[in-house]
């Protein structure tokens, strides 16, 4: 049997690429009770054709119904017996199944895992039955206000391309998808290249490493896949409403920015920390302390391969709505003209370095933690080399993204309201 042929070792994390691709990671913490293992797939949303919209998420569901050794009970009986947890999910550029449970178990968690990837059956009474499931998914999203509008925030934003359509899919493409486009569409794209086997916890890598190589051989063969860049096309702001009989406006505010290898990153975290990811934060006291505006105020921030986004969510009555653009844009505002005081600055880069020492306790942190840097930027990340680089940050440099970022041109503003028209919300946005 051919050896490895590529070892990183940093700090607690270690990678061994086996010869025909798959990777497999381990955190080893060996003073914690459990352990987290997931599977994941450098595959996602973006890399779908617009006629297999929602495929990978609809293969995310196939894989939970039922193997040549299983059925979908004994699934999550395998897994819940030991006390467990056993979940998965679809991005926009990874794919993860994963479980938790006591580290005595691990052996069992991955035998669990792999036979659902390498075995599930996609039995045709299965997938009709999982179709409908999706739809309803569909359905449920479209009646939550904020996820409407989070929804049509990616269409505008990013227009007649893949980071743009759901990642469930439509009710139309959902129903067009069929068995064999799943079977061979897993075949092309969920290769053992595109592979990548984390777990952290009270686990040694050397071990973890012989148990994957048990299934290594039965991963597909092929190149990994690739997505296309994403074109944002954009020259002025955009505004767009939804006009649904509810009784509040569902408001999201999306910034375009720039991708996770962009060095601007760090300062934008910051940024978006002292403007809306925490309840001190500006927009926060701004719009629901200091005027009562609003009951829900946040920022968030995505950081593609090749974009990135800022997203500012508020949902208040519609008669208020006016007013909160106002603050909303005068906060952005004095980012833009006034850098932030060394205080504010250090309080929120101590809120970051906070929420991450405090997220990496967590064997499933540190699993995610792992697999998502090494997919996303080729190599283990350090909590350290993060927390550096974002004490690093300075206001003026807060302050510059801000100028960068906060411009007509990358404002686009979603709404899902009872309000019938947008007039004059152009104009608030153009500044």
């Amino acid at each position: 049997m051919q050896e490895p042929i590529w070892l990183i070792q940093r700090s607690m994390y270690q990678v061994t690429r086996l010869p025909n691709g798959l990777t497999v990671a381990t955190a080893e913490m060996p003073h914690m009770a459990s352990v987290s293992l997931g599977l994941w797939f450098a595959v996602g949303g973006r890399y779908e054709p617009a006629e297999l919209n929602g495929i990978s998420h609809f293969i995310e569901h196939m894989l939970f119904k039922g193997t040549r050794r299983r059925s979908a009970r004994q699934i999550s009986e395998a897994v819940e017996g030991l006390g467990g947890y056993l979940n998965a999910f679809t991005s926009e550029e990874t794919t993860c199944l994963y479980a938790r449970a006591l580290h005595v178990h691990f052996e069992a968690l991955l035998d669990v895992i792999m036979d659902m990837f390498l075995e599930s059956r996609f039995d045709p009474a299965d997938v009709e039955k999982e179709r409908q499931v999706i739809k309803e998914e569909l359905a449920s999203y479209l009646d939550q206000p904020h996820q409407h509008a989070e929804e049509l925030l990616n269409e505008t934003v990013w227009p007649d391309q893949p980071l743009g359509r759901p990642l469930t899919g439509t009710p139309k493409t959902i129903d067009q998808l069929t068995r064999q486009q799943m079977l061979s569409y897993r075949g092309s794209n969920y290769v053992a290249a595109a592979a990548l086997v984390a777990v952290a916890g009270c686990v040694r890598h050397a071990a973890v490493v012989r148990a994957a190589r048990r299934c290594a051989a039965r991963f597909p063969d092929g190149p990994p896949p690739c997505f296309a860049p994403a074109d944002a096309g954009q020259t002025t702001p955009r505004v767009r409403l939804c006009t649904r009989d509810i009784a509040q406006t569902a408001l999201i505010l999306g910034i375009r920015t720039c991708s996770r290898h962009d060095p601007r990153r760090h300062a934008l975290r910051v940024l978006n920390a002292l403007l809306g990811e925490s309840m001190s934060s500006r927009l926060f006291q701004a719009l629901r302390e200091d005027t009562g505006l609003a009951y829900s105020v946040h920022s968030s921030l995505t950081f593609f391969q090749d974009v990135g986004l800022l997203e500012l969510e508020v949902g208040l009555d519609t008669d208020k709505l006016t007013r909160a653009l106002r603050l909303i844009r005068r906060e952005l505002d004095r980012l833009r003209c006034t850098a932030p005081s060394w205080r504010e600055c250090r309080q929120a880069q101590d809120y970051l370095i906070g929420q991450l020492e405090l997220s990496l306790e967590s064997t499933e942190n540190q699993m995610m933690w792992l697999a998502e840097h090494l997919l996303g930027y080729g190599r283990p990340v350090l909590a350290a080399e993060v927390k550096r680089s974002i004490a690093a940050v300075t206001p003026a440099q807060v302050r510059a993204v801000a100028r960068d970022f906060f411009r007509p041109d990358r404002m686009n503003l979603v709404l899902v309201s009872p309000l019938k028209h947008t007039r004059g919300l152009l104009k608030l946005l153009a500044g």
